[in-house]
């Protein structure tokens, strides 16, 4: 039989969003090898910049987002209408883009949901309050995700959440737990150029924390600087190094006001390899947030062999299992006792061949294997 043509809708580049670059050309990449089962193309259109080349207003925010609204809801549902009948089934790599289920054929479509931030204001209002303008995008969203035929998911905790809104019936669901790229390893990968000396030289050789990720609200950027100026008093060596956030106002006046400001280390966006020697060489990576959909820095950072200290939510636990040190969210004087304890005792932190043995349980290869085994079935069960 001729394999399957496989689409992957993965989100453009301009929208800026690491994990989902990983994860959709992991996949890709992943599919490529395995070319005799199936033939995998990813639909992947540019965000133009029409906004954005507006004068006195292009370089805002706003037009940014704008020219995001028009790419989500306009280009790229436009660019799946013309791809419906050159592909046997699509994969649409980012939930937040669920709304082009409806320029496809939702019942040979697939939506790998990550989390169910997009659609939190609709699924519980009393949590997150947003304009109507937004929940009307997140209703599209939502319904996309619906329709679809399959949804995949990276952790049981994002299970439940769809299963306990009833936002699409068990037998649809699919687990498909994210994977650790090649350069995330104890040592260098050869071939691949770790930088992270030069990134950390502003630090003098100084020890330091570390957190990757956004800054958005859930990240709980408050805690990780109330936590750090609180360790910095106890050792005024310690540095932090924050990778991946675009500080808010309100976060630099938090920085300003708590006095780390000369000791926080902001690189910009690093390839892989280089973000593997950041995790190789900190005194410990932080995770803070008060919500996560799976937690892809905790299974990065323990490939690398580092040490992890990471807010006790239930996908935390499941992903990082007895590999990491757990502390409440957003208590400051808990967190405070437990990244010490870490830095201080080396026996009361889980040992250097647990947290590796616990990162070798995630790879991209089962990923893949997951999601086309999916595919092959859902494409059978058409045939039949």
């Amino acid at each position: 039989m001729t394999p399957p043509r496989l689409a992957l809708l993965m989100d453009p580049r301009e929208e800026g969003w690491p994990s989902m670059d990983l994860v959709g050309e992991a996949l890709l990449e992943g599919l490529t090898a395995l070319t005799p089962q199936v033939h995998a193309r990813a639909l992947r259109p540019r965000m133009p910049a029409v906004l954005r080349r507006l004068p006195r207003v292009g370089t805002r925010n706003a037009a940014f987002n704008a020219d995001r609204v028009l790419t989500r809801f306009g280009l790229y549902p436009g660019r799946a209408l013309l791809a419906r009948g050159q592909y046997d089934a699509f994969h649409i790599v980012d939930h937040s883009y669920a709304q082009l289920v409806h320029a496809l054929p939702a019942a040979r479509t697939g939506v790998y949901c990550h989390d169910l931030d997009a659609f939190r204001s609709l699924l519980e209002p009393e949590r997150e309050q947003r304009p109507a303008w937004f929940r009307a995008m997140a209703r599209a969203q939502l319904a996309g995700l619906e329709r679809a035929a399959i949804v995949f998911h990276n952790s049981q905790a994002v299970r439940a959440e769809l299963l306990a809104h009833g936002v699409v019936p068990e037998s649809r669901l699919v687990w498909a737990p994210l994977g650790v790229s090649p350069e995330y390893r104890p040592a260098p990968v050869a071939g691949h150029a770790d930088l992270s000396e030069a990134v950390l030289a502003p630090l003098g050789g100084r020890p330091y924390l570390l957190h990757v990720g956004s800054a958005i609200p859930r990240k709980r950027l408050d805690v990780l600087f109330a936590v750090f100026a609180a360790m910095r008093a106890r050792h005024p060596a310690l540095r932090l190094v924050q990778q991946g956030g675009a500080l808010t106002a309100a976060q630099r006046a938090q920085v300003d006001a708590l006095g780390i400001g000369d000791a926080l280390l902001q690189p910009a966006r690093q390839e892989r390899s280089t973000l593997a020697g950041l995790y190789r060489r900190a005194s410990a990576v932080l995770v803070t947030s008060e919500a996560e959909g799976f937690g892809l820095p905790i299974i990065e950072a323990l490939a690398c062999g580092a040490s992890v200290v990471a807010s006790d939510l239930p996908v935390l636990r499941e992903v990082g299992a007895d590999a990491c040190t757990y502390a409440p969210v957003g208590d400051v004087p808990a967190w405070v006792d437990a990244v010490t304890s870490v830095l201080s005792t080396p026996g009361a932190r889980p040992s250097r061949a647990t947290r590796l043995a616990r990162a070798s349980h995630f790879t991209w290869e089962a990923h893949t294997r997951t999601i086309l085994d999916a595919y092959l079935g859902l494409l059978d069960g058409h045939r039949r």
